[in-house]
């Protein structure tokens, strides 16, 4: 198994999306008591071809033994560590409507390192009020938060129109990355990353495939 400085491949993101279907399911088995399991049967629970199991963890130096496969606690740390959930990333919500409220709620996202500190809105109603334990605050805190917490992750839950003025606002306050939930295609800057989870695309995609099966 690889140390925890080991360095880290730029894997492509489809091998990224399924690291942490290999981690739920291996932490289950760690909470059970299992000790070892193969990439054969963790192909079986999640439904990903074996070998590309075995590649999939070759990309973090991990490799299991012959006959016995992968120690189950020892895979769940190195799965952890390089996703990065255990290293904390503090987070400020710009939108506390419904979704982002529901994001400043959810204090599990904490266990995969994302610690919100802060939700920006432009709402009066919800300025100086509370949410998930976290004061509201307007536009105006926006850089002295980015700053006093080191936040390098910005979550944009506005509506549509505003999601690039939201970014750019993120970004002049120094947030290194933003977590899109908008069906805008937000346009960043050079050394920002950008990720895209919009619920409307996905039930796009829902929707289509389940008017075909029906066909």
């Amino acid at each position: 198994m690889p140390t925890s400085s080991s360095p880290k491949d730029w894997l492509p993101e489809p091998t990224l999306r399924r690291l942490p279907w290999y981690l739920a399911y291996v932490a289950m088995l760690r909470r059970d008591g299992v000790e070892y399991v193969s990439s054969r049967g963790i192909a079986d629970a999640i439904g990903v071809d074996a070998s590309q199991i075995a590649k999939d963890l070759s990309h973090l130096g991990v490799r299991g033994k012959t006959r016995i496969g992968y120690e189950v606690a020892e895979l769940e740390r190195e799965l952890r560590d390089y996703l990065g959930f255990d290293t904390g990333h503090n987070a400020v919500i710009v939108g506390v409507g419904s979704l982002g409220g529901a994001l400043i709620q959810d204090r599990g996202l904490q266990r995969y390192g994302l610690n919100i500190v802060a939700g920006i809105d432009v709402n009066a109603d919800l300025v100086g009020t509370r949410a998930g334990g976290i004061v509201i605050t307007g536009y105006e805190s926006l850089p002295r938060i980015v700053s006093e917490h080191d936040v390098t992750v910005g979550i944009v839950t506005v509506p549509a129109r505003n999601a690039q003025e939201v970014a750019d606002r993120l970004m002049d306050a120094g947030v290194r990355a933003i977590w899109n939930f908008t069906p805008f295609r937000i346009r960043v800057r050079e050394g920002v990353v950008i990720t895209n989870t919009s619920i409307y695309s996905h039930l796009a995609v829902m929707y289509n495939r389940l008017d075909n099966a029906n066909r």
